[in-house]
Formats: structure tokens, C-alpha cells, sequence
């Protein structure tokens, strides 16, 4: 059976280099793609290579980056654009081969198995996507080549995005030259935690993990311990699907709230808008959950406090206030009422929402009628053309996180 050829394409520094091509004065300049710093979202998103040259990394904040690059040009994020140019590289991926899987904004597995017929060797292919990419939208494409998902997302970190030509094959042949040979913390799937573990245990390189045995590794952290062993030995059997997404197993959202608050009436507010958000996402998956977790952070970055907490209801909701109720009970028995930075709620254990208990005593018919009218109106309209008195005082976050995609303003 032929070997499959994966391509992970990766596009360098995306939100910088997505302003860079779309403003032609940036053009030389360092710059940087932050938050807003007078709503505490004053971070580094992205920099460009010039910024990086100069010191900054991702997820600094800005006061820093501009303490290393004073000259650099500091722009506000634009999710919308940064979609829409992620939608525009799909399309452009898909000429190639229908196998296209998303794995994030600015990163695309491609199985083009198949496509080497009419496209050349995964070599040429490569170099033809990514002078498509950049002919078309001004980005620079890194491309890992192997013959499953993670030796193509290993090729790419570790190899594509330091080539001069940006694209890096990685197989069972170079595999014990190149990747082995790497400190253990440059594997994917290994965070701090891990990579501390592992080389208290004297495993310091990739290569000391692909050898280690196996069995004494399953004894210490089980299923986890065999996953990183394949990875360290290039071993991947997850196929690249367009279906890596269906099967939703959890609805959630959080936000950082824009100042501290210290009042349980405030945050209250925010509790409900957030409940209100989830089920809607719930209602427009027509799914219900039974399961509600609550997560709460404090305000102090050098002494971290908060909790993570969930409880299971008797019947699924996709209704606010069914969740919300469960929400701020959760949150009240819990919260050790210091200030609060950020807020999430989730709700998961999902069931389809066309079947529910009937009850003498609860109208959930009409509930739900009243629910997915209320969205109707929501969808053609906008998030704030229906919105709960709450939702008016100054707590409110509605309308604020209404003109904002993933946190960040369209």
C-alpha cells in the first residue's frame, strides 16, 4: 500500500502578516496585532518577523514589546478579515485536493495522497500551494510534508518554519536524523509539566522517548504515555477528515472581564449574559445539555485563585434561566468573594432537542417556542435586538462582546 502524503500548511505570523499585506504603508515596518490595552487586553497577538527579530513573542504584553520595538506598528486585531482570509486560503488548498482539515485559523492538514497524478511530487505540489497562497493573499506558507498528520505537524514547527524555502519532509528515513535528535520539549503534546517529568526520568530527547520502553511508560500516565511514544516514533492514524468537527460534546463560553469586579450583583449580570449565549449556540445546534460547569479566575496574576466546578441537572436545558440558575448557585457555593478577572460557563452531556419530558407543572413547549422565536429575531437582526434589562447597567457586556469575533473586535 502506498505511503499517504500529509501537508500541514502553516501561515507565518497570520494576523501580522494578514495587516502587512492588506496596508502596503506597513510594508518593512515591525508590527504587532494586540488588544486593546484600555479594556486590559493589551496583548501581543502576533508579530511580525521583524518585531520577533527584535524580541517580541506572542502573548507579552504590549508595554513589554514596545519597551524592545518602540518603532514597531501596533494594530488592533480584525477577526472578521483574518476569517475571511482563512476561508480564502481553504478554497485555494481545495484546488488541490478535497481533503482539507482546519486545525486552526492559520493552520490546514491536507491529504494530497491522490493529487500527485496531476499536481507533480509532494515536493513541486508544495512549492505550487505556496505561490498560490502568496500570489493571492500576500502570506507566506510554511508546509510540513510526512506520511500522517503529525509527522507533517512535526516537519512544520520544528523544520518548514526555519528553511529558507519553508517546506520540510519528514519520514521514516531522516526521521532518527532530524527529529530525534531534538530536546524533548520541542515535541507536540509535551507542555512544562511533562517535559519536567520526563527528563527527571532522564528522557531529554525525542529520541530517548521514541526508545523508551513502552510498557513503563503505559504504567505511569496510561493511554497518554503510548500516544507520546507514537508521536515520538512518528506514529499517527488519525485520518485528515472534513468531519473533524461534527459531533459537538460540549457548548461553552468565557470572557476577561474589562475591569475587576468585586460585586456579586455585577457579575451576576455577566453570568446570565453568558448563559444566554451558550443556549442560543445550543438552540442553533438544537442540541440540550444536563451537565453545567462554571469556571471563575481572580485578579491577581502573581497569587492565582479562582475554582472550576460542575453539576449534573435532572433534565437537559438549552433554556438561560434553567441554566443560569444552576450557574450562580454554583458560582455562590464556591466563590471566596475576592475580585474576578475572567468568567466561563459550559454546558455538555448534549441530547437532541426535539424530545423532553412532559410535565403537568412546566410549560416547556411554549418555553422553547418563546426561545426559538427570540433567536429568529436574533438572526436576522443582531446579538442586542433583543436583550435582558440587565443586560442596561453598567456591568453589561452584551453589546460590547456583540461587535467583537473570538474576543477580539471584527
Amino acid at each position: 500500500m502506498k505511503d499517504k502524503v500529509i501537508f500541514l500548511v502553516d501561515m507565518q505570523s497570520y494576523y501580522a502578516s494578514v495587516e502587512k499585506a492588506s496596508n502596503p504603508g506597513l510594508k518593512g515596518k515591525p508590527v504587532v496585532v494586540s488588544g486593546d490595552p484600555e479594556r486590559r487586553a493589551g496583548v501581543i497577538l502576533a508579530a511580525c518577523p521583524l518585531a520577533k527579530k527584535r524580541g517580541v513573542r506572542n502573548g507579552e504584553r504590549l508595554w513589554e514589546a514596545q519597551q524592545k520595538c518602540p518603532e514597531a506598528a501596533v494594530v488592533r486585531p480584525r477577526m472578521q478579515l483574518y476569517i475571511d482570509v482563512s476561508i480564502q486560503i481553504t478554497n485555494i488548498l481545495e484546488r488541490y485536493t478535497d481533503l482539507v482539515e482546519p486545525f486552526s485559523i492559520d493552520e490546514q492538514f491536507m491529504d494530497v495522497t491522490g493529487s500527485q497524478r496531476l499536481f507533480g511530487d509532494p515536493l513541486s505540489m508544495a512549492r505550487k500551494v505556496q505561490k498560490d497562497i502568496m500570489k493571492e493573499t500576500g502570506l507566506y506558507a510554511r508546509i510540513g510534508i510526512g506520511s500522517n498528520k503529525m509527522l507533517a505537524k512535526l516537519a512544520c514547527d520544528n523544520f518548514g518554519k526555519k528553511n529558507v524555502s519553508g517546506i520540510f519532509e519528514l519520514n521514516a528515513d531522516n526521521l532518527a536524523e532530524y527529529l530525534w535528535s531534538l530536546p524533548i520539549g520541542k515535541m507536540f503534546g509535551i507542555g512544562k509539566r511533562m517535559e519536567k517529568n520526563l527528563l527527571a526520568r532522564g528522557i531529554g530527547t525525542i529520541g530517548s522517548l521514541a526508545n523508551f520502553p513502552l510498557d513503563l511508560l503505559k504504567k505511569k500516565w496510561g493511554i497518554n504515555g503510548h500516544v507520546l511514544w507514537m508521536t515520538a516514533n512518528g506514529l499517527d492514524y488519525s485520518p485528515v477528515t472534513k468531519a473533524s468537527l461534527d459531533g459537538q460534546k460540549a457548548i461553552g463560553h468565557g470572557m476577561t472581564l474589562p475591569k475587576d469586579y468585586e460585586r456579586a450583583e455585577e457579575i451576576k449580570v455577566v453570568l446570565l449574559e453568558l448563559c444566554e449565549e451558550v443556549c442560543f449556540r445550543a438552540r442553533s445546534s438544537q442540541v440540550r445539555g444536563s451537565t453545567i460547569s462554571v469556571s471563575c479566575s481572580g485578579a491577581s496574576f502573581d497569587v492565582p485563585a479562582g475554582f472550576h466546578r460542575q453539576r449534573t441537572i435532572d433534565e437537559p436545558t438549552n433554556h438561560a434561566m434553567e441554566m443560569f440558575r444552576c450557574v450562580w448557585g454554583l458560582f455562590l457555593e464556591f466563590w471566596d468573594g475576592q475580585p474576578v478577572r475572567r468568567l466561563g460557563i459550559s454546558l455538555s452531556s448534549l441530547a437532541a432537542d426535539d424530545v423532553w419530558q412532559l410535565s403537568f407543572f412546566d410549560h416547556k413547549a411554549e418555553k422553547r417556542e418563546l426561545d426559538y422565536a427570540i433567536d429568529r429575531i436574533k438572526q436576522r437582526f443582531g446579538m442586542t435586538a433583543v436583550v435582558r434589562a440587565a443586560s442596561l447597567r453598567s456591568a453589561g457586556q452584551v453589546f460590547e462582546r456583540a461587535q467583537k469575533i473570538g474576543g477580539h473586535y471584527k
